[in-house]
């Protein structure tokens, strides 16, 4: 039976959570969430998804499906997402079943836009790299000068892992540039010759306790991440700074659940924001293996109104992402005394994340 309100509890164990999307993420968060307890069901539009396959049940349909919706909501205590794009009309007609959406939709409408995001951070007092609104291919030329010669276009909605965007340099063809990003409203970021990039993934109860993990130094090729070092090189005042960073973007948005921000390490020792996930991420997968408590769990414990647990990092080590083709190593990398994780993905591809593997080592 659930809990009271007045107990901040919203889903004990032997409820139901719901998870919006069947990927990766969803299918560890599955995995966490049966730990303690608690079965899941996954909404998605996707048939034999990672996260179904470790889910007591699923609803395959589309996320403009409202009666699917209606249906999932009324089966549930509480809801949670595993990917940003998730359309904020979905989560609302959730909340207005009477099933909280955590994150909800005001956070989601913030992370899909890459203008409303980075206009929020300055509006909050966490300062992105300079950026140029572009909403027709002839303002480009114009802002990538102002913005010192060069510059990232990007489109303003549904990009991830470097999907539409182009780096720019110089005098450029704008054209050509405009439909690489898909020829729809887009925002250009100056190009910031960063000394690294750490991440901040934190955890935050609709109480406002905060639970930050060590940030991870994060290695990127073709805007896809491929590796994450923990600890960071960055100084014990530049871990502080980006964690209060953190609980800034989380406070500020009434946040519940686990969030990344990513930080560019400027080469004379500031940090600019770069973006924001509302989401467990990528960068963080490592915590599963690599402290007490890890975000997958944390996830689950601040979605449900539980107290958080401890983010204390045992081990030092680093998470290398397994792409594509790199999966069908599993056997090499069992061998290599790391933690495999793959995530029952049918098909490999280019680039597609099929696992992650975690290499530990004794904390300095």
């Amino acid at each position: 039976m659930t809990a009271t309100k007045a107990t901040g509890v919203i889903a004990r164990p032997g409820d139901t959570i719901g998870i919006l999307g069947g990927g990766q993420l969803g299918r560890m968060l599955a995995i966490a969430a049966a730990d303690l307890g608690l079965d899941v069901h996954i909404f998605t539009p996707e048939e034999d998804s990672p996260a179904s396959r470790v889910a007591k049940r699923t609803w395959v349909a589309p996320f403009d499906d409202r009666d699917a919706l209606r249906e999932f909501a009324a089966s549930i205590a509480v809801a949670t997402i595993e990917f940003e794009n998730v359309p904020v009309d979905a989560v609302d007609l959730i909340e207005d079943e009477g099933v909280p959406v955590r994150p909800n939709g005001e956070t989601l409408s913030r992370a899909q836009d890459r203008l409303a995001e980075k206009t929020f951070f300055r509006e909050i007092g966490i300062e992105p790299a300079p950026f140029a609104r572009i909403d027709h291919p002839s303002e480009i030329q114009d802002a990538l000068i102002a913005l010192g010669g060069s510059g990232v276009l990007k489109s303003r909605f549904a990009g991830y892992d470097g999907k539409g965007q182009i780096r720019l340099k110089g005098n450029i063809q704008p054209y050509p540039a405009w439909a690489e990003v898909g020829s729809k409203m887009a925002i250009l970021e100056a190009w910031i010759e960063h000394a690294g990039e750490i991440s901040v993934i934190a955890a935050r109860t609709a109480t406002g306790d905060f639970v930050p993990y060590d940030p991870p130094e994060n290695d990127h090729s073709g805007g896809i991440l491929r590796r994450s070092v923990f600890p960071s090189s960055a100084s014990p005042a530049m871990i502080e700074e980006a964690k209060r960073l953190a609980k800034k973007l989380a406070d500020e948005l009434d946040y519940v659940g686990v969030l990344a921000l990513e930080l560019f390490m400027t080469k004379d020792g500031k940090l600019l924001a770069n973006e924001f996930a509302p989401r467990v991420h990528n960068s963080g997968h490592w915590t599963q293996d690599a402290c007490f408590t890890g975000q997958f769990e944390q996830h689950i414990r601040a979605v449900c109104g539980w107290p958080l647990g401890d983010p204390t990092r045992h081990s030092d080590g680093e998470m290398l992402n397994l792409l594509g083709e790199e999966a069908n190593s599993w056997e090499d990398q069992l061998k290599a005394n790391a933690k495999l994780h793959l995530y029952g993905k049918r098909r490999a591809a280019n680039g597609r994340k099929m696992g992650h593997i975690t290499k530990l080592k004794p904390r300095a």
